[in-house]
């Protein structure tokens, strides 16, 4: 069965009527502290109600139902992913917008894409399989869901921001019945290097 879309990009808090033989899950590559706190705390200046409830993150595989049966099949299938990536550098430099298509500002990737998008590309397989609705673009969004002002101050008050790390992990998380998202399991990259 082809694990099926949630909301495409979102981590959104909700709660859902998924029958009891599902699960909605998604991967992250989770921003360390102490740019996570700095994140975090934007979020919630700029009035986003998501703020508090999932860390600041790139995503690899968006919210996504699955059976839960193939739990240990996905587990199977997310360690053979790590094994097959080694850590990468990450930089974390500037904002962008998804307007008008999205009102959405987010923290731009500018070192990491192309490790992000191997590491997304082979996520989304085996059991995991899926499509998108829009092209992947690895980014941290820092403001959604807010007024116009609430963007342009999260768009401008972060332009400048510049964070560099290793990432030597992926995160699964998964949706409870109440809808807060909660870590299922860190999958430490340990791939030869390219």
């Amino acid at each position: 069965m082809t694990s099926r879309p949630m909301n495409d990009d979102t981590f959104v808090p909700r709660s859902r009527g998924v029958r009891v033989e599902t699960a909605v899950v998604g991967i992250v590559v989770a921003v360390p502290e102490p740019w996570a706190q700095l994140l975090t705390d934007w979020r919630a200046k700029c009035g986003d109600p998501q703020a508090g409830l999932v860390p600041p993150h790139v995503t690899l595989l968006p919210p996504t139902e699955v059976p839960a049966a193939d739990r240990p099949l996905i587990t199977e299938h997310l360690a053979s992913v790590a094994r097959q990536h080694p850590p990468f550098d990450m930089h974390l430099s500037g904002t962008g917008t998804f307007s008008p298509v999205s009102e959405v500002v987010f923290v731009a990737v500018a070192r990491g894409i192309g490790s992000c998008e191997l590491l997304a590309n082979d996520v989304r397989g085996g059991p995991l399989d899926r499509s998108l609705a829009y092209p992947y673009h690895p980014h941290v969004t820092v403001a959604h869901d807010v007024s116009p002002d609430m963007l342009e101050l999260a768009y401008s008050a972060l332009g400048e921001l510049s964070a560099e790390f290793r990432v030597d992990h992926f995160t699964e998380f998964e949706q409870a019945p109440s809808g807060a998202w909660v870590v299922a399991r860190e999958y430490p990259l340990c791939g030869p290097p390219r």
